[in-house]
């Protein structure tokens, strides 16, 4: 699917943060364009705000995962959860594609300044939850942290039907999260591009089985479909899991590991092709709730550039695959 010229030129005229996404993956742009293009995302737009938010002592709103004060107060018992803490402004800014010599000196202070609200725990050895692990898993690859105890922890609790749930700490859950599952594999693709290291390539296959096998939308037990969020697509998703979510990392996969799509993705795929809009766009669903420290897509229900991107080049990525083996014809 060619992105028709005029999504492409509003997907163009956007942030540096992700104007070069769209550069590498749906314009053909050469490396020395869309690299020029990210290096930016640290001095302009987005990239440059949220650095400029960084406290002294390497944290972002006081705290690892929640600001400073937050227990407590009234913006507790708000729904959803603020998004300016430590974690969540290292996941943007890794996300965005800003490079970890900008923050030099950072993964040092957050080790000795920051520790996780849960049981004080210093904040590279991560702590019980999955998907905060996954963040920290794949930062802290990122700025060059000694993430060990990370790298240990993921095959340790990967739960017996193989994936994992953030509840089965708690004793809550022995089943698999879609949401957990999805994150835990996100971060730690994340650490072996980052590092070389492939000794939790195991475990991340492992529960990215438990996804495909699941085609990525049906409950085991009845075959239904697991919950509406899986047909919601919004950006900035956090935690959320999607259809869409979970093809752009299995694309993100494929292209890294050199593997064709497998072919359970087939639902997934329509599911998302069928929320395209005639225009070529994608649209935001309800943005997650929670203080930001600025917005950075659009509103419910209006075209998403950020969606769009992503939702572009799944489809783009699911039939050049589909092309090549038509194409190729059958074996003798």
């Amino acid at each position: 699917m060619s992105t028709p010229r005029p999504v492409l030129d509003w997907l163009l005229d956007s942030d540096p943060a992700l104007r070069w996404q769209v550069e590498r993956d749906l314009a053909d742009a050469p490396p020395g364009v869309w690299e020029a293009t990210r290096a930016r995302v640290a001095t302009e737009g987005f990239g440059a705000r949220l650095l400029a938010e960084q406290d002294a002592d390497g944290q972002w709103a006081g705290g690892a995962f929640f600001p400073s004060g937050f227990f407590g107060s009234a913006e507790a018992e708000a729904p959803g959860q603020p998004w300016v803490a430590t974690t969540w402004v290292l996941k943007d800014l890794r996300e965005w594609g800003v490079d970890a010599e900008v923050l030099d000196g950072t993964a040092e202070k957050l080790a000795a300044n920051s520790r996780w609200e849960y049981e004080d725990l210093p904040y590279w050895g991560g702590e019980v939850d999955v998907c905060i692990n996954s963040y920290t898993l794949a930062s802290g690859a990122w700025l060059g942290a000694d993430v060990s105890r990370l790298v240990a922890w993921f095959p340790e609790h990967r739960l017996a039907d193989g994936g994992w749930n953030c509840e089965a700490e708690e004793g809550d859950s022995v089943r698999s999260s879609f949401h957990s599952t999805l994150n835990a594999a996100r971060g730690m693709l994340a650490y072996e591009r980052i590092t070389g290291d492939t000794s939790m390539r195991e475990a991340r296959h492992g529960g990215e089985e438990y996804l495909l096998s699941r085609r990525l939308m049906f409950r085991a037990s009845t075959g239904e479909v697991v919950g509406e969020f899986v047909t919601r697509f919004v950006y900035p998703n956090r935690h959320r899991y999607s259809a869409l979510a979970a093809l752009d990392h299995f694309r993100d996969v494929a292209l890294f590991e050199g593997t064709a799509p497998d072919p359970r993705l087939a639902e997934a795929v329509e599911v998302v092709r069928a929320a395209r809009q005639p225009d070529g766009t994608w649209l935001q669903t309800t943005p997650l709730p929670g203080r930001t420290w600025f917005g950075v897509d659009a509103g419910d229900g209006e075209p998403s550039r950020w969606l769009t991107l992503m939702g572009t080049r799944v489809l783009d990525w699911w039939d050049a695959s589909a092309g090549s083996s038509q194409a190729a014809g059958p074996e003798d």
